[in-house]
């Protein structure tokens, strides 16, 4: 899940979009294979794996890592990494879907629970059990095929502005029902299933919560209690929802790390966030990487994927983009352990009927809140 948060990150750092084909003619590297593993007191790639290797990482927009981490796995091993963002995460699916016969790159980095039977149906996927695995909680291994490797996890959540409701004495909303109540009338921001990932995860949490059969029910409720709809996670964040904007809506769709990232990004940084989480409302989301079928250098994306599960690059997730490492040994920062907060019982739907019902939840729910 990502890419805040994600989006936090996102909405700073403003990603180029680059396409770049993989082992291209001009590449002296290109075809260029693993045939020995270096003996047990060598340090240096195998012979066969030449030392200028570069192999691309395709990402959502929101990817964010140091160029310090990145740089030390390229010291250790001799593979340099190029980046291609490829859009949010559904359009990072679809691109890797659509260019399977002639892939964009060696391992993809950024598919989520939300897309991922799509990415699995299409076979774009080449299966790689990292020993990495070890150190992560089972609950985030989603495919027993190990086509993809869990990397991060984050929780999209209703996000409420503090100073608002304590100056106005309102109770905050205790579940997802409450919404549809006459005093939060006017209060709430979210954002279009169809084009945001974080409105997306919140449709789901709505089906999770109500059913099939009654999710459009709740969703009318809220359309008449004058709901707005934005088309992305940073209209919504910093125009409308009062706490960080200039918008009087003190209820928005976000994530469970806003709050945190709103107390490091602030100079000075307050002692107490100035947003809340709401934890009755929060979706899951899992963010994994994969190897690409038809990479030239797949023992090279394999040590890619070892490294993406590495403490090194699990404890620079959160400061960078703001979602919560994998490996149960993991630390995280102070900010993250005093602000974020991880719901008990948040909602999830297994990936296999996401990919069965999204689609049509979609639909209904453009035909219910937008029609």
């Amino acid at each position: 899940m990502r890419t805040p948060v994600r989006t936090t990150t996102a909405a700073l750092l403003a990603a180029a979009l680059v396409l770049t084909a993989c082992g291209g003619e001009d590449d002296p590297t290109a075809g260029a294979e693993v045939t020995e593993e270096p003996g047990p007191d060598d340090d240096s790639p195998p012979e066969d794996l030449p030392e200028q290797t570069t192999i691309t990482l395709v990402t959502h927009d929101s990817f964010d890592v140091g160029e310090d981490v990145l740089a030390a796995f390229t010291e250790s091993t001799g593979i340099s990494v190029d980046l291609a963002p490829a859009g949010d995460a559904g359009a990072t699916v679809n691109q890797a879907i659509l260019t399977k016969d002639d892939p964009l790159g060696d391992v993809l980095f950024g598919v989520d629970n939300t897309f991922l039977s799509r990415a699995l149906d299409e076979d774009i996927f080449l299966p790689y059990e990292s020993p990495g695995l070890a150190e992560v909680d089972p609950q985030f291994v989603l495919d027993d095929q190990y086509r993809v490797t869990p990397i991060d996890f984050g929780d999209v959540c209703l996000n409420y502005d503090v100073a608002w409701f304590e100056e106005t004495g309102l109770a905050l909303p205790e579940a997802l029902e409450d919404l549809t109540a006459e005093e939060y009338a006017g209060l709430l921001t979210v954002m279009n299933p169809a084009t945001s990932s974080p409105g997306l995860a919140f449709l789901l949490a709505t089906v999770e919560e109500f059913g099939e059969d009654g999710y459009l029910d709740f969703w009318t409720a809220l359309r008449d209690n004058d709901v707005l709809v934005t088309d992305g996670w940073s209209e919504a964040y910093y125009d409308e929802f009062s706490a960080t904007g200039t918008g009087d809506r003190p209820l928005v769709v976000s994530y469970a790390s806003s709050p945190p990232a709103e107390v490091f990004y602030a100079d000075p940084q307050p002692e107490q966030a100035p947003t809340g989480v709401i934890e009755a409302s929060c979706f899951r989301q899992v963010e994994f990487a994969g190897i690409l079928a038809g990479t030239e250098h797949e023992e090279a994306a394999q040590q890619l994927v070892d490294f993406l599960l590495s403490l090194e690059f699990q404890e620079n997730l959160p400061l960078t983009m703001f979602v919560f490492p994998v490996r149960t040994d993991a630390e995280l920062p102070e900010v993250f352990e005093t602000h974020a907060v991880v719901p008990d019982d948040a909602y999830q739907l297994e990936p296999d009927a996401i990919g069965e019902g999204r689609d049509e939840w979609i639909d209904g729910w453009t035909r219910t809140v937008i029609r």
